[in-house]
């Protein structure tokens, strides 16, 4: 027998056990009532036979819309009674309009129905109640909206989303377990009421207190779990600090309005910036049956994008990356999203000949370049690396894709371009302005695309304190001063294509900008990151200071003084003037820098990216003279 044939098998005899106890029920019913009449009158058959029939195919029809048939009894919990409550209600008012039109054939039909629905409302759930009973071994379980041995929560939020979460919650396979004591509303304007049967326990102000009471009267610890506007910044870590504190593990409900799964807190959760509406015709226009090339294709964001990309419906995806292991792991990926319109290509920017090659054979339309080295401190330290990666493979990158006919090319760049003091800052900012020289000669249209720090990057602080506090600290901040703009992968990823989609002009350059929000402090980040383990920072976990590293920044950001910044027709993107002029000896000079970092000339590699991107040559007089004083 199939699973199929088995599961119908199985809803028949559940029919059919409800339908032959309705028949009893009513049979049983018209023998009662006639039993306790006085004098006893003719016992009668017809009229028990027509009622019985009518009223099993009432149920019948009942529970077939309402398929109650579909529910497993060893795993019936209080949704399912209030299933079953239902099905009687409806089984009683499709029954009584025939029972009135049959009134002048049976024999005192209202008491009759009324004792044959109690009799068989009974012998519903004593089935379903021995059934539990072998399974759970708690048969009353079915009749409280609490599972007695699931996982007690503590729901967080505002009045308005619990009614949905609740309801969500109460009829999903999550109702066994997990065990919601109550709820906690941000706005206490309703408490000592219920919402579906779920207590209202109190305010935030009182969350510590209700914490330590429910763990002593449920004898565990209750998860707290957010929802609605406790998912908001400020109240996401003030709740954090309350939870850590009374050693309660705090959780979040997902944006998955189907599932409403419980998951645990993550840093991402710490943006809370409205969810963004994007129209994605733009992009699935500028990308559907076009050939696209993804450089740097296995990191953070160039995996990512290359995702997206493929649900787009391309012509072909090409993947470029240097590390065998990344291109390894997102071809993988591709077999399955793009199986046979997807290639993987081994290859180093630095490159030409390799880039030029992969160019020509892949004939892209659209050219995602996110190919670079970022690990600021390293990068002090490996100089020419630096500028042979982020400026001389850029500049291949676009040059080999315009030779290759591509219409549109996209650069990551990165919000250390913006007066830079570092290494990684200034090769980007030269890309940027090279990129723009690149597209204005050649006819592509060019994207170049700013933001911050990525949550989760490989080299990024999340995983690091990730890792810090599983070896049980300390967490390394280099100055609790210190403050970043953040994203996640996914959002940054959609807007970096949103803005692709935007330039469409050839032979021009369009800067954007993605809106991060506000910046985070770092100090803020670890110590949110330590209570979502449940843990109190400065106690369970300590937090050292070692000072800003070579090329670090306080604070980042997103555009330069003369910079002009307005709006475009995506939410989430702002468009950069740029009024950028260039030395006519800028090529010449390009070119001795990358001939300099070629023979590992660091000197005077450094003299001529200061002189490529002035602004970081003053930042470096600056510190100088920061450092001296």
């Amino acid at each position: 027998m199939t699973p199929q044939q088995a599961a119908r098998r199985a809803m028949a005899l559940t029919l059919g056990f409800d339908v032959f106890i309705a028949v009893c029920a009513m049979g049983f019913s018209g023998l009662l009532i006639w039993s306790s009449e006085n004098p006893r009158p003719e016992f009668p058959v017809s009229s028990i036979a027509i009622s019985t029939c009518f009223f099993a195919l009432a149920v019948t029809v009942a529970f077939l819309i309402l398929g109650i048939q579909k529910q497993v009894w060893r795993h019936m919990g209080w949704p399912d009674a209030v299933r079953v409550f239902q099905g009687v209600c409806l089984s009683a008012l499709i029954y009584l309009p025939v029972m009135l039109m049959l009134n002048g054939l049976l024999a005192t039909p209202y008491t009759t129905l009324t004792s044959a629905l109690i009799i068989w409302t009974i012998g519903l759930f004593i089935g379903r109640m021995f059934a539990l009973s072998r399974t759970t071994h708690a048969p009353f379980q079915i009749f409280s909206p609490i599972a007695k041995n699931g996982q007690p929560v503590l729901l967080v939020g505002d009045s308005q989303s619990c009614v949905h979460v609740i309801r969500r919650l109460q009829s999903s396979a999550q109702t066994n377990r997990i065990r919601l004591l109550g709820l906690v509303d941000v706005q206490p304007t309703e408490t000592g009421r219920a919402i579906r049967g779920i207590p209202i326990l109190g305010s935030l102000d009182e969350l510590g207190d209700l914490i330590d009471v429910l763990a002593v009267r449920y004898k565990q610890t209750p998860w707290v779990a957010l929802t609605g506007t406790a998912r908001q910044r400020d109240k996401t870590i003030s709740i954090l600090e309350i939870a850590s504190d009374h050693g309660a593990e705090i959780m979040a409900l997902s944006k998955d309005q189907t599932a409403q799964v419980l998951e645990p807190v993550r840093p991402s959760d710490l943006l809370s910036r409205p969810e963004r509406h994007l129209n994605i015709e733009p992009v699935r226009n500028l990308v559907a049956g076009s050939n696209v090339l993804v450089s740097g294709g296995g990191g953070t964001i160039g995996s990512e994008l290359t995702r997206q990309v493929a649900r787009l419906n391309p012509a072909s995806l090409t993947v470029m990356d240097a590390s065998e292991y990344n291109l390894y792991s997102i071809d993988m990926e591709l077999s399955r999203l793009l199986p046979g319109r997807h290639q993987a290509r081994l290859g180093d920017v630095r490159d030409m000949k390799r880039v030029s090659d992969i160019m020509a054979h892949a004939k892209p339309g659209v050219v995602i370049h996110a190919a670079a080295l970022k690990h600021v401190p390293l990068m002090e330290r490996n100089l020419c690396e630096a500028i042979l990666t982020n400026v001389f493979g850029a500049v291949n990158a676009a040059e080999a894709a315009a030779a290759a006919g591509a219409k549109r090319f996209v650069f990551i760049s990165t919000d250390k371009a913006v007066d830079p003091d570092n290494v990684m800052g200034a090769t980007k900012r030269l890309a940027e302005i090279a990129i723009s020289r690149i597209a204005s000669r050649t006819g592509m249209a060019a994207s170049i695309v700013r933001f911050g720090n990525v949550l989760g990057s490989s080299g990024s602080v999340v995983p690091l304190f990730e890792r810090q506090i599983a070896e049980g600290g300390p967490i390394t901040l280099t100055d609790p001063g210190v403050t970043r703009y953040f994203m996640t992968v996914e959002e940054a990823s959609a807007l970096v294509l949103q803005s692709a989609a935007i330039q469409d002009k050839t032979a021009q350059t369009g800067l954007y900008v993605l809106d991060m929000g506000e910046p985070m402090p770092i100090l803020q980040l670890a110590e949110t990151m330590i209570r979502m383990k449940g843990l109190v920072p400065g106690v369970d976990i300590q937090i050292t200071t070692t000072g800003l590293r070579e090329g670090e920044k306080m604070h980042e950001a997103l555009t330069y003084e003369h910079e002009a910044v307005s709006s475009t027709t995506v939410d989430g993107v702002w468009q950069v003037e740029n009024m950028h002029t260039l030395s006519e000896l800028f090529d010449k000079r390009l070119a001795e820098l990358i001939e300099a970092a070629s023979r590992r000339e660091r000197s005077e590699a450094l003299r001529l990216l200061g002189v490529l991107v002035p602004e970081y040559a003053s930042e470096r007089a600056e510190r100088a003279r920061r450092w001296s004083a």
